[in-house]
């Protein structure tokens, strides 16, 4: 993965400066306290810092938005990562009755990793991405977003990168952090399609009539099939990545593809070829349930999720706006609307936002006038915000921005709703 403006011999003395001035606490603290929601919402949030040397320290936990700032500050974190809110604060967890600290709610959420995609991508392998293989992750998310949307009834996601090769989803809805691990369970398996692990050679098998959830998928996977699998991955070029497709179909289509690919080279062809087959078998066979295309198209494309992540209520995940320390990258909100657009390579490197912060600017003097008249915190909120939008990350904090305004317009119709109905009783 190019990062060429990013050393991670520098993130010690960058890391400082990120969270004095760049990391958009306020947003953060205001996501996390959902509203208020209810009383140690925000205080019995487990959070973990890996600091440098690969220290891990689980079960922080902080009062306020200013003693987040602080200790992180103080702790400079390489990773952060987000947990569960507790029935007691982590942070004295070992002061608490044995058996009675517990994990109470935590966002759903959804860890795609690209490495879980290596049998099918030719491109790239281990923790490398690169344009082609990218398209994965925007049919995940696009096929998860209209899922967890249409199907489940949510409204809050945020899609967040991962820093490196995959991304984030995190449930929001008040109702989607209750959920118990049964019910995650059930939501994880539902959206889980390929199936078996690496013994596997068939991981999609699609039963008669097909699932409208898997159709609608498959709407999804077809946009982008031709250009990803056939043209950029060139699934049907190679003798070994032809045989790879082939051993996924029955013997009589297997042995007419082997003869008809003797002459024809074209892929496009080729899978053309595939398709007419299937189809035909289909037609002939009385009982359904042939859908040899449309299993490695699935196969191929869709979404390959850590169930583990989405189960459990105590499993963390990297938090938003956290470096990865490999590639310098932050972990940023993904605008939906941009989804198509969305260039990993293009998110900013904690080195760009560091050397954007430090260019002069002109209204320098006029900032120091302000500051004189205001008390120091206000001064520091108000430089933070100011500092963040002058570089590359302010785009991604408007996302998240977006993003809030929307919880919050949406709390403030659950509570008119309840408000009118208490005025019918």
């Amino acid at each position: 993965m190019p990062t060429s403006d990013y050393d991670p011999a520098c993130l010690p003395d960058l890391l400082p400066l990120y969270y004095r001035r760049l990391f958009p606490f306020s947003q953060y603290y205001r996501w996390l306290s959902y509203g208020g929601v209810s009383k140690n919402y925000f205080q019995n949030r487990e959070f973990s810092f890996t600091l440098k040397d690969d220290i891990y320290v689980r079960y922080q936990s902080f009062t306020t938005q200013n003693e987040l700032e602080k200790e992180m500050q103080k702790m400079v974190p390489y990773k952060i990562d987000i947990g569960a809110v507790y029935s007691h604060r982590p942070s004295q967890h070992n002061a608490v009755k044995s058996g009675t600290f517990q994990a109470l709610e935590k966002e759903l959420v959804f860890d795609i990793d690209m490495t879980d995609y290596d049998d099918v991508r030719g491109c790239c392998s281990a923790a490398d991405i690169c344009s082609k293989c990218w398209t994965l992750m925007t049919i995940a998310i696009r096929i998860l977003d209209r899922a967890l949307r249409e199907d489940f009834g949510f409204h809050h996601l945020l899609w967040v990168y991962s820093g490196r090769r995959g991304v984030h989803c995190w449930v929001c809805d008040d109702a989607a952090r209750k959920l118990s691990v049964a019910a995650r369970s059930a939501v994880a398996e539902y959206l889980s399609l390929v199936k078996g692990g690496e013994e596997a050679v068939r991981k999609v098998v699609l039963s008669d009539p097909i699932h409208p959830f898997i159709n609608h998928s498959l709407s999804v996977v077809e946009r982008y099939f031709g250009q990803y699998a056939i043209v950029d991955q060139d699934i049907l070029g190679s003798k070994e990545s032809v045989d790879k497709v082939l051993a996924l179909l029955p013997d009589d289509i297997k042995k007419d593809l082997t003869i008809y690919y003797q002459e024809e080279k074209k892929p496009m062809k080729r899978w053309e070829r595939l398709c007419t087959l299937v189809e035909h078998k289909k037609s002939s066979v009385k009982k359904g349930g042939q859908y040899f295309d449309k299993e490695i198209m699935l196969q191929y494309c869709y979404p390959r999720l850590d169930v583990n992540v989405s189960k459990g209520v105590n499993h963390l995940l990297k938090s938003p706006f956290s470096i990865h320390p490999k590639t310098g990258r932050i972990s940023v909100p993904i605008d939906l609307k941009e989804l198509n657009t969305f260039d990993p390579f293009e998110v900013p490197t904690i080195s760009l936002i560091c050397e954007e912060l430090e260019r002069p600017r002109a209204d320098e003097a006029e900032d120091d006038d302000v500051k004189d008249k205001e008390n120091e915190q206000e001064a520091g909120e108000r430089r933070r915000i100011r500092d963040y939008k002058r570089t590359s990350l302010a785009k991604y904090v408007k996302v998240l921005d977006r993003f809030l305004e929307a919880m919050a317009r949406s709390r403030k119709g659950e509570m008119l709703k309840k408000s009118d109905l208490q005025k019918d009783f």
